[in-house]
């Protein structure tokens, strides 16, 4: 390796140069997945929660419903759109 002036190339600080890059890497993905995480699932939800609010309107028409209350939003806040066709199925084949 080249040799600068005031700069010694030491084998050991550029492993350790690297190992640190690799846990600041390591670190940042750790704290990243609980944040995607977390917006999938307040995404989920808001989709879910306006999902039941149409299916609620609309089948208000025809006499279909389905009843808001805490077991409803968690499925539909947990699945979104395939919880609240979940929902529907289940009232369906109950009702």
């Amino acid at each position: 390796m080249p040799s600068i002036p005031g700069l010694a190339w030491d084998w050991n600080v550029i492993i350790a140069f690297v190992f640190g890059i690799f846990l600041l890497y390591l670190i940042g993905r750790l704290f990243l997945m609980p944040i995607r995480l977390i917006l999938k699932l307040v995404y989920n939800a808001i989709i879910g929660g306006i999902m039941l609010w149409i299916v609620n309107f609309v089948g208000g028409h025809f006499g279909f419903a389905i009843a808001i209350n805490p077991i409803t939003a968690l499925v539909a806040g947990f699945l979104g759109i395939p919880g609240v066709i979940l929902l529907i199925l289940f009232k369906l084949f109950i009702a």
